[in-house]
């Protein structure tokens, strides 16, 4: 009400405007409490992003090793089957001589036997020796192959938990930028399979 020119307040009036300043205080919690929020979303996404970045560095560098490796193992086993391929060669030449000694020795004189014979037993000896080297390549060729194979299967493993892990900050990039949770829920379960698949990767499974 109205005195003399003075304003004076009621009770109603003070009731009015510590409801006001109250309702403006909340205001402002609500709003320091939803930029802490935010803030608290963006440190917690930017240090995951930073971890799932250093990690996918490391699986990607696993990858590319292991591709590395399985080229020059694949290599190494192409060496021995090319020296298996020659020793068989050689063993089938050592074989048709063999063979001419023993027609040789068959349709001599009985005088002429004995030298022929001496060749085809020397001739047999030689490819006993040639047969085992050749066996022996081989099976190093097997195991180059195998080793590539194993090193091939592990790259796979390791590509794959490189591109979940990359599909992991591609969504955190989103989550920052429209403050979704389930995006960033997303972000930290992409990023569990992937860490679990290089796992299997490091295990050679």
């Amino acid at each position: 009400m109205s005195a003399g020119g003075y304003h004076v307040h009621g009770p109603h009036d003070h009731e009015l405007e510590h409801a006001g300043a109250h309702d403006h205080s909340d205001h402002r919690a609500e709003e320091a409490s939803s930029a802490s929020g935010r803030k608290s979303m963006t440190s917690q996404i930017a240090v995951c992003t930073a971890v799932i970045a250093t990690v996918g560095a490391i699986f990607a560098y696993m990858g590319g090793l292991t591709q590395a490796n399985a080229g020059l193992y694949k290599n190494n086993a192409g060496m021995k089957k090319t020296e298996a391929s020659n020793q068989w060669n050689y063993f089938q030449s050592k074989s048709t001589k063999q063979s001419l000694a023993e027609f040789a020795r068959d349709t001599s004189p009985e005088d002429r036997k004995p030298g022929w014979q001496a060749k085809v037993s020397r001739y047999e000896q030689e490819k006993g020796e040639i047969l085992l080297v050749a066996q022996k390549l081989e099976a190093e060729a097997n195991d180059w192959d195998q080793k590539s194979d194993a090193q091939m299967h592990q790259h796979h493993r390791w590509a794959q938990a490189t591109t979940a892990l990359q599909v992991s900050i591609a969504l955190a990039a989103m989550a920052l930028l429209t403050r979704k949770k389930w995006l960033e829920r997303g972000m930290l379960g992409v990023a569990g399979i992937g860490l679990a698949v290089g796992g299997l990767a490091a295990l050679h499974i």
